[in-house]
């Protein structure tokens, strides 16, 4: 696929996916979640690490395209809108096998803001703002919003951020536990290419069992969980970046992973 509405780079077991249509604040329309779709499901194929980014200081992402034609059309269906474009591309965030860092550079809005949350660790500029829009326009919380924001800061704050429909700042989002860190400004950009450089060229079959039990942990009880541990571990066990670890570790040097 030829991108339009986002640019897909890959160095070094790194691909960056960059919303970019900074004119609109990199608002999301029917060929940029189209795009998304694509470049996470190709990209998980090859990288060992994704980032999702917005072009610009502005906006990280605005949320859906209030000017696109589709959207002001009197019979738009939102539901149709969110089950077959918006629940695609969020399961294919939120299923990837690779390790997904947000770099959340500027506003996150609307299902920008779920968008972001959909990732496995946000991390922001100072400058960042999360805002549950909805309501602003007579809607509820989607793109998952209902999902990600009880779990992650609690019953009440998820429904003040969805009733009142105001901006959280980046530190309060890590205040609240909503996301991983907030990075000053001049540095944010060094900062998460360091960030995914590493989990890039980490143990990547571990990340992907952490992801897995960690999620499921919501769903199991003490002796589902100790039996899912187990498991993982088991199959951890097996792989080259194990004994490259226990190799390192014993020789004093930093690992040199494969990501099998």
């Amino acid at each position: 696929m030829e991108y339009q509405a986002i640019e897909l780079t890959q160095t070094d077991g790194l691909a960056v996916i960059t919303l970019n249509r900074p004119d609109v604040m990199n608002a999301l329309n029917t060929q940029m979640r189209a795009e998304l779709l694509h470049a996470v499901k190709s990209a998980e194929r090859s990288a060992r690490a994704i980032v999702l980014t917005g072009a610009g200081d502005r906006a990280f992402c605005s949320g859906q395209d209030l000017g696109d034609a589709a959207t002001r059309a009197s019979n738009v269906d939102l539901e149709r809108v969110l089950r077959d474009e918006y629940e695609p591309m969020l399961r294919a965030i939120f299923d990837c096998q690779v390790p997904t860092i947000a770099a959340v550079n500027g506003a996150a809005a609307g299902a920008g803001a779920n968008l972001a949350l959909a990732c496995d660790v946000v991390i922001a500029a100072e400058r960042a703002s999360f805002l549950q829009a909805f309501t602003r326009i007579g809607l509820v919380p989607d793109a998952g919003g209902t999902y990600w924001l009880p779990r992650q800061i609690g019953f009440a704050r998820a429904m003040g951020a969805a009733l009142f429909a105001e901006p959280v700042t980046a530190k309060q989002a890590v205040e609240w536990g909503m996301i991983w860190e907030a990075v000053p400004d001049d540095s944010f950009d060094d900062h998460w290419r360091a960030r995914a450089g590493r989990l890039a060229a980490g143990p990547t079959v571990a990340y992907r069992n952490v992801k897995r039990a960690i999620r499921d942990s919501f769903d199991n009880g003490l002796t589902a969980q100790l039996a899912l541990e187990a498991e993982l571990q088991g199959e951890c066990g097996k792989t080259r970046d194990f004994q490259e670890g226990v190799m390192a570790f014993l020789e004093k040097r930093p690992p040199s992973y494969e990501g099998r």
